[in-house]
């Protein structure tokens, strides 16, 4: 696969993790919003902008995939959405979570240990299968690209 393509199927692993994470921890749950350190109104609207750049990216990646399927590796590409969203979640439970304090999994408990581990362990596996089934697809003789960028 060529860099755009792995571009796309990234972009749409961070929009499916953003969507998913958006739909279940902020709409279902309201374990959280987005931002949570300030009124509940700014936490809406922060999840509103959330939802709006998960989206694009979920689109934009659909798109940039099917517009240059002929030279798409299916496995490889199922590797590389999957890792993306692991990672983006890996970079959302450290980075946001913990360095930056922009949310929690689970804001206002007492203990947000059991909540993050949990967390970080999906998301470390999630990144891991995807990481093995791109590695794989490569691995497999299945040609790595069909034309030349």
């Amino acid at each position: 696969m060529r860099w755009r393509e792995v571009l796309a199927a990234s972009a749409f692993g961070v929009g499916v993790a953003g969507t998913i994470d958006e739909v279940v921890l902020h709409q279902l749950l309201h374990w959280h919003h987005f931002y949570d350190k300030s009124t509940s109104g700014w936490g809406l609207i922060s999840d509103g902008i959330f939802h709006v750049v998960s989206t694009t990216l979920l689109v934009w990646g659909t798109y940039a995939l099917v517009r240059n399927r002929q030279r798409v590796v299916a496995r490889e590409t199922l590797g590389w959405i999957v890792f993306a969203a692991g990672a983006f979640n890996l970079y959302d439970g450290t980075i946001q979570h913990k360095v930056l304090r922009i949310h929690q999994v689970r804001e206002g408990v007492a203990n947000e240990a059991p909540y993050d581990a949990v967390f970080l362990a999906t998301a470390a596996a999630i990144a891991a299968v995807g990481g093995a089934l791109t590695i794989a697809a490569r691995r497999s003789g299945l040609p790595a690209r069909h034309g030349r960028s």
